[in-house]
Formats: C-alpha cells, structure tokens, sequence
C-alpha cells in the first residue's frame, strides 16, 4: 500500500505488533523503509525494529548504528512509540525520529501507533512513512511543514466505511470481515481520526498531536518540565506562546489532580468515598458524574474474578449533575443494577479497561443507549453532549468505571482531557479499592466472628441467659473471646468463658478450635476440672503459640449447686437474690491453658433459685494503667443494680464500667439467672433388675404425666420408657436402674444403668430381635441423647409441653 501526497505515491510500512511485543506482520513497505527482511523481522522484539526514541544522539555516527539502524525521536506533543508498545496507552499517537539505515544513510521516519482493541493476539497497528515522500518542498531542503495532519473519521460522516472494512484483512492478518467491519464501526462510533494514504482508502491512526520541526523545542519542554517538577517558576523565553498556553494548562490539571486527591479518600467508608469521587469532578471538569461499582464490590465481597461480560451486573451507585434537581435523578436514580451489551462504548471501557472518549454522543448511539433503560428515554439527557468513559481499575481489575459528560455548549473532551480522565480514574481506583478491601475485611472479620460466637437462646432449664459482646476496636472485629452453654445431661446447663491472648484472625482460630473442644468435651459429662484438663493438654498438641484463659460452670436446676473449675481467668460474680449482694466467688486461680502440667481445681457453690452469676473476659474489667481490682469492684457493685430484664442488667454492667469508649479489648459478658427447678416438678423411681420392672415403670409415667396434667404426653412417653427401661434391665450388671422425670420448659426422662457401653442408633433388620427400640425413641421425642456417667450411662429424651 501507498500513501498519496502531493510529491505524488510513497511506500506505506505497515507493521502489526502481537500481545507479547513481537511483530507478527512486516508489509513490503516495511522491507523497504527499514531495510529489513520479512524473515528476519517476523517473531523479533517489535523495539529492536522500529523507531523507538532515545536509541542514539541525532549527531551518532553512522557506524554506531546497530544491524537494524538508529534512531533518534524528534520533539513531538505525542508520548514516544515506546509507550504505545508497553501497552502504555490506550489511543493512537504518532510522532517523528530520524532514522540511519544501510545503504541510504539517515532518512526522517513519520510513524502512527493505533492500538487494535479484541480478543486476537494482535495489540498494534504501527504505520510508517518517509517524511521526504510527504514533503511538498523542493528535493534536498528540510521539511518545513510545521504539522503533518491526518484526516478525521467523523462518527456522523465517513465514506468508504464499507471499503475499509473489506479493505482491512489485506493489512491485519487473520481478520475476518466481520471482525473488520466491527473496528471500523468503533472508529466511526468513536470518532477516531483516520489517515488517508490514497484517495479512496482510510487507515484510523491518530489525533491531530502534530510533528513539530525543530527540535530545540524539545530541550526548551525538557528544561520546563524540570522547572516543573522541582517547583521552579520557568524560565522566561523558555517556551514560546503556545508552549506558554500548554504549559498552563497542564499545571492547571496537575493543580486539579492534587486537589482531587486530596479531596477523595478521607474515610475507608465505601459509600461515603464513592460521593467523594463524584463530587470531585463536578462542576469543574464535568457537568456529570455517574458512577457504576461491580455487583461484588457494592456487595462487600471479595476481588471481582475475570474480565466483565454482559452478564455482569452494574450498579449505579452515585450520580453528581449541574442539571435541575431531579432531572437526572427521575430517570437513572441511583442503586439501579444493569447489565450492558458488547457494542456499548460502557462495555469496551470494562472489558479493555482504557478510558473511551467521544466527542459526541450522536443520535444513533443515544438511541442505542437508551435502549438499555426501560421505558425511560434518556435521549434528551445525554444526545449531543460529550462523553468520557474511564474505567475505575486496580491491581488491573476493573471495579467500575464513571461515565462523565459535558454540557453541548461546553468545549468537548478531547486527549488532554482522556488522559486527565484516565489519571483521576487511576487515583479513585486506588482509593476505592482501599474502602472495598476495609469493607471486605470488616465483613469477613463480622462473619467469622459472628460463625463463632454462639446464639444462645434466652431460656434453657432451669435458668435465664444473656449474654454480650464487643470487639476491641473498629478494626478488630475478630478477638480471641467467646462465651457459650451448652445443653447436658440431667436437665444440667454449662457456662464457659474464654479469653485467648491477643487479637486478629490467628486468636479467633485458636478460640473456635478451643470453643469447638469445650462444646464436644461438655457433651461427653466431663467434670470440669477434667475438662479443662483436657482443653489444655488439647491446646499442647495444637502449639506453644497461644495462651487462652477458661472458666467452666455447671449449674444444676435440681441441686440447686453450681460446679466450677477454672484456669487462669479473672473469678465469677454471684449476686444473691435474697439481699442484693454480691460477691466474687473465691476460686483456685489454675494456670492459664496452654501452659501445660498444671492442675485444675474445682469447687462446688450452693445457690438459691433467683440467684445471678455474671462472667465476663478481662477487657470488661481491666484499665490500663489502673489496678484490675478496681474494675472488680465495679463489676461487682453494678452487677448488684436491680434491673428489670437480664439484658438491661447486662447494659448497666456495660455502662459503669464507661466500655464505649476507649476500649482496646474485646468484651465477652454472660449472666444466668439460676432459677432452679421445683421439687413438685421432679419425679424418681428406682427399678430392680426384673423384666417385670418394665410394666412398673409404663404405670409410674402415666399416672405422674396425668397428675401433671400432661396426659396428652402420657402414650409416647410410656412407649419411650419401656423401650429404655427394657435395654437398661437387660444390659445392667449389678445397680439398679434409675428412672426421673422432669418437668421444666421441656419433659425430660431420664434412664441411668450401670453398664459404660452408649447404644447406637441402627437399622434393624426383618429378621431382627434388637434395634428397634433406639428407632421408636428417635421418632416420637423432641430430641434423645445418651452420655457416660461414673457409674455408667444415662440415655435421656424430651417431649414438646403442650400449650395450655
């Protein structure tokens, strides 16, 4: 291919550069402008080859030149070639060097780099001319035109689209005409300029930069640039007058940027940052700002996966106009989710992640936008104005972009402004990212501690619960303290708090592996000096990393006592029901768990029912720089205010030890109002070893389940029982068997024999004798379970009261 100029045809070097910056197509043009072989130039570094600036001084002798020549870069207002090689930039640039060669000597190389946008291998179109063949002046003078500038491919306007389109595959190998026929469509959408190398045929390479002549232009830009970037004032006569009116205005953006910068990012909340960023841009650089997150980020999930597609969901998330109130907010109001196609300038902006300039949105693409929105014309709003897209990226994901547009009688955006647009949107990026991976964090950092911090429900037997907890600080969601209870055998409940020392993800491991281990330790009826016992040699086994504090309680409704056991944790507090006072219970300290080779202790408390017990962690409690026994005190005596509920009981404990403010650890506080269970409420019978015990125990139930006025339970749970009863009188050895019923907020039978071994629940057989009594239980209670006792085993179920 040729170019046409008025000193008649020139060779046109047209060479494509694939995504790994090795040059994939050499035209004849090439061979001959660059005095290089096809063969020799296909799969080489496309840098070695083309005329990338800063290889040699413009005074080099030839014979520094390398096999493939020298270059130097004229002055230029474009970046040089490399940048448009690096993936640097996103549009088309251009500019001018001089080239030494064998044979011809130097000759003065006019180039364009188009970046080719798709999903092919192929990154950029590079054309390549010799300036001599453009020159209109006399053969052997300089070139004197100050400019070399291309023709546009004005959106509205192009003949011979269609000729290009079929003329394409000829220059880019391996490009269907459907493909062709695309770029084509995103030059003349775009309003991308185009070369005209012959008289028919148009090739889009770049803007209007333009090639200056002298290249002390060059060394005056360099020493203002420097000027610049120590702070100086320019030297006068340093640039001329339209260097003067470019240098203001790119001191006027870098002044803009800085005050952007400063203005955005100044809290890592999420959706106070993305108003910053749009409130920014408006009115100065734009007349409106709307802002669109990606369905994870808005979500507070982790980093968004792959490259976007027109499934992936938008949501619009701020929307900033210098219009009349309501005039935008009426049609695209802000939380909208949407999807958009391929052949949007949206969609090419989230897909290649480069900002999108057009210069105006023409009647053909505002309908073709507003075609997204339904049953709102959005034309009046958006047609003929100027649009530019940039993307909201980090770390190379996309996370949004911001569509920005300007007001028909306002200039429209051009490079300066893409690049402006393309620099703010790189800052934004960044800080939207920051609040996204806060939010993300503070999410993940609630959940987990949310999964590991128990829902215990307000009332289990025989006692009222409340419970709270607080984390150390903002950012430390996720803490090493956990309280729990769990259900036991005998109409029995346990109480733990823990403490592991320190904070982050690393403590609240360690806690939900020890909380995991108290729960499964509990459920077998451990006492609780064996249990923590136990948990620490547990926590041995685990590593020397951590230490943890415990304290374990079993209340007792029927009793009346309370179990305790502790390791290393600050003492409970019991407030008497009687008279109001309270008291921290004395208890062997223990050594934390994890020390190991220590012994536990345990005690056991009387109580009365209306009794509470309060236990907390240390950050309740502790002030630095202040005596814990201090904070005991206050626990104490707060813990004895009279409350209405447990839970306002649980706040005055909150508000006197001033936790709200200026707390650094987590707070973990459960208080049981030990209620107790009636003697009325509890029925015991003690069966021999006789089979004939079976009809006994039927009778006994039914009659107290009749006296209760729960006859309506009396013939599932007589069923229950003698199933139990018979394995029990069976498998027994020498003790008899106990039997007790237990009325509370659930019926509860329990059966206790002798015999170590637990029953299994199993399929039986046709054929078989055993196994069907564990089935019968399973299906008709409420819940069943079996735990070991010293004597030997209880297996116990309950049943729904009904409702009176």
């Amino acid at each position: 291919m040729t170019g046409q100029a008025a000193a008649g045809r020139i060779p046109l070097a047209v060479v494509v550069v694939d995504r790994g910056g090795l040059v994939s197509h050499w035209s004849r043009g090439a061979r001959r402008l660059f005095s290089v072989l096809k063969e020799e130039a296909i799969g080489r570094s496309a840098a070695d080859l083309l005329p990338v600036s800063g290889a040699l001084p413009e005074e080099a002798e030839e014979d520094d030149a390398g096999p493939y020549g020298a270059y130097t870069a004229y002055d230029g207002l474009g970046p040089g070639l490399e940048a448009s090689l690096d993936r640097g930039l996103s549009y088309p640039a251009a500019g001018r060097a001089r080239l030494t060669v064998p044979g011809p000597g130097r000759v003065d190389v006019l180039w364009w780099a188009y970046p080719l946008v798709g999903p092919g291998r192929e990154k950029l179109l590079v054309l390549a001319a010799d300036a001599a063949g453009l020159s209109q002046d006399e053969p052997g003078e300089d070139i004197t035109a100050e400019r070399i500038a291309p023709g546009f491919a004005l959106h509205t306007d192009f003949p011979g689209a269609e000729d290009l389109a079929r003329r394409l595959p000829e220059i880019l190998p391996s490009m269907s005409v459907d493909d062709s026929a695309r770029i084509v469509a995103q030059i003349l959408e775009l309003g991308y300029p185009i070369l005209e190398f012959s008289q028919n045929d148009r090739v889009p390479v770049t803007p209007d930069w333009g090639v200056p002549r002298r290249v002390e232009r060059r060394a005056r830009r360099e020493r203002a640039a420097r000027a610049l970037a120590a702070g100086e004032p320019v030297p006068e006569g340093v640039l001329d007058e339209r260097e003067d009116l470019e240098y203001a205005a790119v001191r006027e953006r870098l002044e803009f940027l800085n005050e952007v910068s400063s203005s955005i990012g100044t809290s890592l909340d999420l959706a106070r940052t993305i108003v910053e960023v749009s409130k920014a841009v408006v009115p100065r650089f734009t007349d409106v700002a709307c802002t669109y997150l990606r369905e994870q980020v808005v979500a507070g999930e982790g980093f968004p996966d792959g490259v976007p597609d027109t499934t992936t969901m938008w949501h619009r998330v701020a929307l900033e106009h210098t219009d009349e109130p309501g005039r935008w907010e009426d049609v695209v109001p802000v939380g909208e989710a949407m999807p958009f196609p391929s052949d949007t300038p949206f969609f090419q902006c989230m897909t290649t992640g480069e900002p999108i300039l057009v210069p105006r949105i023409s009647e053909e693409m505002g309908h073709a936008i507003a075609s997204q929105f339904d049953k709102r014309d959005i034309r009046p709003l958006i047609t003929h104005r100027s649009m530019l897209i940039v993307p909201l990226k980090a770390r190379n994901v996309v996370l949004g972009f911001m569509a920005l547009m300007r007001h028909p009688v306002r200039p429209e955006f051009n490079d300066m402004d893409r690049v402006t647009g393309a620099e703010l949107a790189a800052r934004a990026g960044l800080v939207l990212d920051n609040a996204r991976m806060y939010t993300y964090q503070e999410n993940v950092a609630e959940t987990l501690q949310d999964s590991m911090l128990p829902h215990i429900p307000p009332r289990m037997s025989g006692c009222d619960i409340a419970t709270r907890y607080l984390p150390g600080t903002l950012l430390g969601r996720v803490g090493g303290d956990w309280f729990d209870s769990v259900k036991l055998p005998g109409a029995r409940t346990a109480f733990v708090v823990g403490d592991v020392m320190g904070h982050g993800l690393n403590s609240a491991a360690m806690m939900g592996q020890l909380r995991t281990a108290v729960q499964t330790m509990a459920g077998l009826d451990l006492p609780p000096a064996q249990l923590l016992r136990n948990l620490d040699d547990l926590a041995q086994r685990l590593g020397d990393t951590y230490l943890a504090t415990c304290l374990y309680a079993v209340f007792d409704p029927i009793t009346s006592e309370l179990h305790l056991a502790n390791a290393g944790h600050i003492p409970p507090v019991l407030v008497r029901a009687e008279d109001g006072r309270s008291e921290l219970l004395d208890l062997p300290t223990g050594a934390p768990i994890g020390v190991g080779g220590v012994p536990f202790e345990a005690v056991r408390v009387r109580v009365e029912p209306g009794d509470r017990l309060v236990m907390c962690t240390d950050g309740l409690v502790e002030v630095r720089g202040e005596d814990i026994g201090v904070g005991l005190a206050t626990l104490c005596e707060s813990a004895a205010h009279p409350a209405a509920s447990m839970d306002d009981a649980c706040d005055t404990i909150i508000r006197a030890l001033n936790t709200c403010g200026g707390r650094k650890d987590d707070v973990a506080l459960l208080m049981a109002r030990l209620n107790g269970i009636e003697e009325d409420d509890v029925a015991e019978w003690r069966l021999a070893l006789d089979p004939a015990e079976v009809s006994r125990a039927r009778a006994v139930v039914r009659e107290q389940l009749h006296e209760w006025g729960l006859a309506k339970l009396a013939d599932g749970a007589e069923l229950m029982v003698s199933e139990l009863v018979t394995n029990a009188v069976r498998h027994s050895h020498r003790r008899p068997v106990d039997l007790r019923l237990v009325r509370g907020d659930t019926l509860l039978c329990e059966v206790d024999d002798d015999d170590h071994e637990l029953p299994t629940l199993r399929n039986a057989g046709p054929d078989d004798e055993t196994g069907r009594g564990l089935c019968v239980v399973s299906t008709l209670a409420r819940e069943w379970g079996t735990s070991r006792t010293k004597a030997g085993k209880t297996v116990w179920f309950e049943l729904t009261l009904p409702r009176r």
